[in-house]
């Protein structure tokens, strides 16, 4: 089964990604950082391929933006999509294949979100 990555620094809302989306079927591994979710990205085996990525868009140490485009270096075809608070950030995104999410992003826009993004693939 193809997992989906969750990222996000602020533990409350990495924590309730991931039960939304495992409550849909999901499975899902998180990361805090985008440092740390590259190097599970990087470690995947055939078994444990991820088919999604869902990450913040503010986070220390780099943003998602920043994330997205180390991403693309090593898979440009990796669906992504960005949960953020500001708006403005979508421009930061322009030309990266992303899916843009303003929050406040309530569960069922997630879980089609998702579904959405899983079946092009």
């Amino acid at each position: 089964m193809r997992q989906i990555l969750i990222i996000d620094d602020n533990p409350t809302q990495l924590q309730a990604r991931a039960m939304v989306l495992r409550s849909a079927g999901f499975a899902v591994s998180t990361a805090s950082t985008g440092e740390a979710a590259l190097e599970l990205l990087a470690k995947a085996q055939d078994d444990q391929q991820f088919g999604l990525v869902v990450t913040d868009h503010v986070m220390p140490g780099g943003s998602g933006a920043e994330f997205v485009r180390a991403l693309r270096r090593n898979d440009p075809n990796l669906p992504v999509i960005v949960i953020s608070g500001l708006a403005q950030a979508e421009d930061e995104y322009s030309g990266m294949e992303v899916t843009f999410l303003q929050k406040p992003c309530p569960p069922p826009v997630l879980v089609d979100q998702v579904r959405q993004r899983l079946q092009r693939v």
